[in-house]
């Protein structure tokens, strides 16, 4: 059995010299009034440590638990579980109550995915917890999972419950979902220099050129980057519209960094594509050098201004439910990227 690290933590096989770790969370009413455990007597906690030992020594092993052990001290502070079913598993965790709310459940959590994904190819990762489990179910939206389901009564309660069924909330997560959260997290940590809007030199081509209406401040409350709004105009008439958000954001992921429109009478020429490379500098005054253009999959127009701007098809991204997309009804957005360097 393979074993894990994080930044703080070794993810380990279970030992029998660990009953007094393990007893000290299983134990303790406090860390297990929302698992389907506890609280553990001494053999409880005895049998535990004895089959995860077992299935540590399977082969093929499908059942993953390990001891979170910190790096600095050896002390068990908890302990997590990969369970594999074909192509899926289902991950969970417990911490002892004295280590909450420092980040170690997100911490477990990723490093469960990444083995998962990574070492086993798997396509999907479930886990699941009591509904009035807090800290356990922020944990998995903290680690990219969403929430599929609420089952009413769907598990039995822990017997310190004054019930007998308790609500139980379902969390999943695809392999092509925790691939996106990779690449939203390398873009935003992509460098943005932004000390105000520039005084912009004319932006023109020679047959088409770019007027700005509008630069428009970041709303930090609307999560809103800073942005310029443009006029596309042929001579003196306005023929489409485009506009250059200056940042990265999980939003900005899904929507763009560019945003254009020709009016119909004037598509067909390129001219979406041409207002692109005019924007191309002020891009790259405001320190940024990979510019992300999104569209809907049945826009065949827009992927073709991105195919002869010779962007890159990254994915074909689901959208979540909170962007701005999804509640106009679009569920899929094509994700390119466009290297100005």
């Amino acid at each position: 059995m393979k074993t894990l690290e994080t930044e703080r933590l070794i993810l380990r096989e279970f030992r029998e010299d660990d009953f007094a770790a393990v007893h000290s969370y299983a134990s303790r009413s406090e860390n297990v009034i929302y698992m389907p455990f506890g609280p553990n007597s001494e053999e409880q906690t005895l049998a535990f440590i004895n089959r995860a030992i077992e299935y540590a020594h399977e082969i093929p092993c499908s059942k993953y638990q390990y001891a979170a052990v910190m790096k600095d001290t050896g002390k068990l502070i908890g302990g997590c579980t990969l369970a594999l079913h074909g192509d899926e598993a289902e991950v969970g965790w417990i911490l002892h109550s004295d280590f909450w709310k420092q980040g170690y459940g997100p911490e477990i959590g990723n490093a469960l995915l990444k083995y998962g994904f990574e070492e086993f190819g798997l396509h999907r990762v479930t886990a699941r917890c009591d509904a009035e489990n807090y800290g356990s179910y922020r944990v998995m939206e903290k680690i990219g999972m969403r929430r599929e389901g609420l089952f009413i009564e769907g598990r039995p309660a822990n017997k310190l419950s004054d019930k007998h069924y308790s609500d139980e909330l379902s969390y999943a997560i695809l392999k092509e979902e925790w691939e996106t959260q990779k690449e939203i997290a390398y873009y935003n940590a992509l460098p943005v220099l932004f000390d105000g809007f520039f005084e912009l030199p004319e932006l023109s081509d020679g047959e088409i050129h770019l007027v700005c209406t509008a630069k428009k401040p970041a709303d930090s409350e609307k999560k809103l980057v800073p942005a310029y709004d443009f006029a596309v105009c042929k001579s003196s008439e306005k023929i489409g519209e485009i506009n250059l958000r200056i940042g990265y954001t999980d939003g900005l992921y899904f929507g763009g960094q560019i945003g254009y429109g020709i009016d119909e009478k004037y598509r067909g020429h390129g001219y979406a594509g041409r207002a692109c490379r005019l924007l191309a500098p002020v891009a790259k005054a405001h320190g940024m050098t990979k510019l992300l253009i999104t569209n809907n999959q049945t826009n065949t127009a827009s992927r073709r201004v991105c195919e002869k701007l010779r962007a890159r098809l990254l994915r074909v991204a689901r959208l979540p439910e909170w962007h701005d997309l999804y509640k106009r009804g679009q569920r899929f957005s094509n994700i390119y990227e466009w290297s100005v360097e």
